[in-house]
């Protein structure tokens, strides 16, 4: 009965996904869903940006055996960049009417910091999907009692995410997250209800957390390495997610920008508040049954969850349970897929294809997304790392080589294209060197050096007479001036 529930609800999101994407005509339709959101889709969809396989796998496991200190990156630190990252777009970039990051780097500086900041964006994205695929894969593999393999699982999860984001691009996800996000919530809500009452309350669930330390957020002591590697992986989500695409794609596809900063406030509000749902239900198993779940902290918590639903709950409860999880996974990683995609193909093919016509280009982004997709599959099959360290760790690059030219780009009106190199490569150049020489044995967390060495390379850079071939500078005003030809348009 569970797997038949699961097949119908597969079949149900794919045909709203397919009927969605009759509305996709053109190139804007399929990037920014035509820039016409409404508030409530807008908010929707900015909840699950994040809300996927680490906020209800790899969030929860951390918090059972890490307590909030390790969870410091996701939800705070998440839910901060959804915040920050919809005052910068909605004040910043929603008018310039762009449709990738790689775009505003294209007009503020030039191609070639254009095409760099594309591909660390672009490889950000393989640990972040990866991570929703290997999600699939476990439920797949639990639902089915092992009968498919996580690895067959990965495989039926990507392609079915892939039908409906391919034909309908980001239309179908709004509508999709939209009516996921209702799942998603009363869902877990509901199961959330049924595990209080084996537990009498949420309250004993709490001061159990309490005692055992784990509602400590802060480093204890005041040993100031552990404070900068503490510090160092909330920064890491906070300000290495706001340049990414998916992002920039959610708050941006709203139809005014009151309604892209309003989405994203109120989307990031309720994805904070949400994401203790599943860490209220992954420990309060621990309290169930102390011994297979105590077993399972330390051979894979990825499984408390699931495993708790399926041991613990009538039939009814774990048919919503996997179809609210499924809704969350599927609505973070058709994004996430889209994204990257949409930027390779603007950002990198488009400069080789000048002339081709916008139904040509819609094409050319189709492929691009297939392609993407088998990448990611690649990956997720081959890695093992655990779905927390795979988001943890997408999003270094981006901090160390994309912030810096993002922010000062629209704030420095003195940033140059030789200050943006500068900036990409002394960033990710020195996080590369420190993580291949030193590693986790490094005091500093090396993505936060890359960070640091970004910034005085922007500065330098930009200061310093002009000795990289042809300078193309943009001043900020270019970037008003643009804005303003595309509202007389």
């Amino acid at each position: 009965m569970l797997i038949w529930f699961v097949v119908v609800y597969l079949l149900i999101s794919i045909s709203i996904g397919l009927i969605a994407a009759t509305r996709v005509k053109n190139t804007k339709d399929y990037a920014v869903a035509g820039r016409h959101l409404p508030l409530p889709v807008v908010m929707a969809t900015v909840f699950a940006t994040w809300f996927g396989a680490e906020a209800v796998f790899g969030v929860s496991a951390t918090f059972v055996t890490e307590g909030l200190n390790g969870v410091a990156a996701d939800p705070f630190g998440s839910s901060m960049c959804l915040i920050i990252a919809g005052f910068f777009f909605s004040t910043q970039l929603y008018k310039l009417n762009i449709i990738t990051l790689g775009d505003f780097y294209r007009m503020r500086y030039n191609r070639t910091v254009e095409v760099l900041t594309t591909i660390a964006i672009v490889i950000s994205y393989l640990g972040w999907v990866a991570a929703q695929i290997k999600a699939l894969g476990l439920i797949f593999n639990m639902i089915t009692n092992g009968a498919v393999s996580e690895e067959a699982g990965m495989i039926l999860g990507t392609a079915i995410v892939l039908t409906y984001t391919t034909f309908g691009g980001m239309l179908s996800v709004a509508v999709l997250d939209f009516v996921q996000m209702i799942v998603v919530i009363g869902g877990l809500l509901y199961i959330g209800n049924i595990v209080s009452g084996m537990t009498g309350g949420v309250a004993p669930v709490v001061e159990h957390a309490r005692a055992a330390g784990k509602l400590d957020f802060f480093p204890k002591g005041a040993n100031v390495w552990v404070w900068i590697t503490f510090l160092g992986g909330w920064m890491t989500m906070m300000l290495g997610s706001i340049p990414q695409q998916d992002v920039f794609q959610r708050i941006t596809s709203a139809k005014s920008a009151n309604v892209a900063l309003w989405g994203s406030i109120l989307g990031a509000s309720v994805y904070f508040c949400f994401t203790f749902v599943p860490m209220f239900i992954a420990y309060a198993a621990t309290l169930i049954d102390p011994a297979l779940f105590g077993k399972l902290v330390t051979e894979d918590s990825q499984r408390i969850l699931p495993t708790l639903v399926l041991q613990h709950t009538p039939i009814f409860a774990q048919a919503i349970f996997f179809g609210a999880v499924l809704s969350a996974i599927m609505s973070c990683s058709s994004a996430t897929l889209l994204a990257p995609s949409i930027s390779f193909a603007e950002n990198i093919v488009r400069g080789y294809m000048p002339h081709l016509t916008d139904k040509g280009f819609l094409r050319v982004m189709r492929f691009c997304l297939v392609g993407f997709a088998v990448c990611v599959l690649f990956y997720a099959l081959n890695s093992e790392l655990s779905i927390f360290g795979m988001v943890e760790s997408a999003y270094k690059i981006t901090l160390a080589g994309a912030f810096v030219p993002l922010i000062f780009g629209a704030f420095w009106k003195k940033a140059t294209s030789q200050g943006a190199l500068a900036a990409i490569l002394g960033g990710i150049g020195s996080w590369v060197l420190i993580e291949v020489l030193v590693g986790e044995a490094s005091l500093i967390p090396p993505q936060m050096i890359g960070l640091a060495v970004s910034i005085v390379a922007m500065i330098l850079g930009s200061l310093l007479p002009q000795k990289i071939g042809k300078q193309l500078p943009h001043p900020a005003g270019f970037l008003h001036e643009h804005a303003a030809r595309q509202h007389d348009n």
